[in-house]
């Protein structure tokens, strides 16, 4: 336990302990591991959230920094949606060696938007544009839920 909380690794959740509609512990193989709040993934309390919609997100891999603002080792950019003809604002980060994460001369953007179309790769494509060279690009959709 780290600064007061529990945690449950490689054991299969079985349930949640309610106690006047809240829940107050997690069950697993037979033992209660009780708890004031409980943050967890959505896929184990499937009765208890609601889709709201979908999240795109992309990972890309850069050999240099973004044309406009090369000579910054990190940065993070808001496009808004009304500039780009969306309702969403499209978010930008960007890391770079500075931070650990990435071989010197090299960066690791994280474009992401909510989705509001049937392409939602196509989305990001504002982001794409303030890039520029991207050398790999991982895209992700992933559902959102209250």
């Amino acid at each position: 336990a780290i600064y007061g909380g529990t945690y449950m690794l490689a054991k299969p959740v079985t349930g949640f302990k309610m106690e006047g509609g809240k829940v107050v512990g997690v069950e697993s193989e037979g033992e209660t591991a009780k708890s004031k709040v409980v943050i967890c993934d959505p896929s184990y309390a499937t009765d208890r959230v609601k889709k709201t919609g979908q999240l795109v997100r992309a990972i890309c891999l850069l050999n240099n920094g973004i044309p406009s603002q090369a000579k910054l080792e990190s940065m993070q950019i808001i496009i808004p949606g009304n500039q780009c003809g969306g309702k969403n604002d499209i978010y930008i980060g960007v890391v770079s060696n500075a931070h650990n994460v990435a071989a010197a001369g090299k960066y690791i953007a994280i474009c992401s938007t909510t989705v509001e179309t049937s392409d939602p790769e196509s989305e990001l494509k504002p982001a794409f544009d303030v890039l520029g060279p991207v050398q790999e690009r991982f895209v992700s959709v992933e559902d959102t839920f209250e």
